[in-house]
């Protein structure tokens, strides 16, 4: 598997340094557009590289041969110094509509001591020129392995196993009498040593009251078998540890302060999404002894709830009515309550229903891509101040979290 990497490493390698020089730049055939990239990170130290985009001129993300990449050089220069993402998709003509495209996707990658390679099928039916009302289907076979547990924050919530899986996933967002709503589903398998499959489904309404009052309301669930690795089970309160290597912020440690995810204040949003329970959950995935292995509170199945109450805030009338600014940014303030149980699909899961109250404020930035969909960051303070299940700590305490990414958007 290391000969594996090597190859596919250095194939990208003279991808990137091998194009010819006048082809960088505006061409009339086809264009790469190059960018200077930094990052950090506790292992690669000041991760310096380049991002390029490829792309038909004139197309703007919506064309032909669209390609996405980057290759970087770690200057703390770990046991792999140089890293790369590489994703390549084409349309597929006969199935494909204005607004309702239907492409093949090659993306390979090795950075963060993660390895992905795989091909997808992607299809989107949208209505009309509305982008905000839309159906997606997803089909992805991929090879991926965590092979250097350095980078990762808790490093037992991963397992080194080679894992050849299928996914396929779909997605409608649109809206009815209350409002605006979103629904994905998808369903994993994965097919090696210690197969397991995985399911897992999730529903946001947005319901409008006025201009500055509303609830937003957010049901999950996941079920997976038994033999399922630990990135992929659910704890309570935060996102299943897989999926912090789809964003730059949380994909290695250290860019997020190793501090702070230790303190139990800070909060991946994702999964059941039971916010209130992040201390507890956070104290079950490290010890302070590195000689001694702590079994991870987590969950091979959960079902859960969460609601938000959107009240007046004058600093939220504020910045929307800040001129240009106030189209991408916004400030939330709102009650929250969350609640969730195990659904036992396999033994010695609880059976208790734990649930969470409290405040909370939000700021995001969002710049929509060309398909209408988020493109930003969400930064949250809430204050969980009641748990139905607070184990050492007293049932109603004034806990704060500072939370990075949103469950409920739109």
């Amino acid at each position: 598997m290391a000969r594996l990497n090597s190859f596919v490493l250095i194939a990208v390698l003279f991808t990137f340094f091998l194009i010819p020089a006048d082809s960088i730049g505006q061409s009339r055939s086809y264009e790469l557009i190059p960018a200077p990239d930094l990052w950090y990170n506790d292992v690669d130290g000041i991760r310096v590289g380049v991002r390029l985009k490829g792309q038909v001129p004139g197309t703007f993300e919506d064309g032909p041969h669209r390609l996405d990449g980057g290759v970087w050089l770690s200057t703390w220069f770990p046991d792999l110094p140089v890293s790369y993402y590489l994703s390549y998709i084409n349309p597929i003509d006969r199935w494909s509509d204005f607004g309702s495209e239907a492409n093949y996707q090659l993306i390979s990658s090795i950075r963060t001591g993660y390895y992905r390679h795989g091909i997808a099928l992607n299809k989107r039916w949208q209505e009309g020129f509305d982008e905000r009302r839309y159906r997606e289907v997803h089909f992805f076979n991929s090879l991926e392995r965590r092979f250097d547990l350095e980078y990762t924050a808790f490093p037992n919530l991963w397992s080194d196993r080679t894992k050849l899986k299928s996914t396929l996933s779909a997605e409608v967002k649109n809206d009815n009498g209350l409002g605006w709503y979103r629904f994905n589903a998808a369903a994993m398998v994965q097919y090696l040593d210690d197969s397991f499959v995985q399911i897992r489904g999730e529903f946001r309404q947005d319901i409008p009251l006025h201009e500055y009052w509303g609830f937003k309301v957010r049901l999950f669930t996941g079920i997976s078998s038994e033999n399922t690795a630990p990135e992929y089970l659910f704890s309570r309160s935060k996102a299943p540890a897989h999926e912090t290597i789809f964003n730059g912020v949380t994909r290695a440690k250290g860019t997020i302060p190793q501090p702070w995810m230790e303190s139990g204040n800070f909060q991946i949003s994702g999964g059941a999404n039971l916010r209130g329970y992040a201390w507890q959950d956070i104290n079950s995935f490290y010890s302070n002894n590195p000689d001694e292995f702590v079994v991870p509170f987590l969950l091979n199945s959960i079902a859960a709830v969460n609601a938000e109450f959107d009240y007046y805030n004058p600093i939220g009338v504020a910045f929307n009515r800040i001129p240009y600014a106030g189209d991408f940014l916004s400030f939330r303030s709102y009650l929250f309550f969350d609640a969730g149980r195990s659904l036992q699909v396999i033994d010695d899961e609880p059976d208790t229903l734990f649930a969470d109250a409290g405040a909370g404020f939000s700021l995001s930035l969002n710049i929509p891509d060309y398909l209408g969909k988020p493109r930003g960051f969400v930064l949250k303070y809430e204050i969980p101040f009641w748990l139905s299940e607070p184990g050492t700590e007293e049932e109603f305490k004034l806990r704060h979290l500072l939370s990075f990414g949103a469950v409920i958007t739109f």
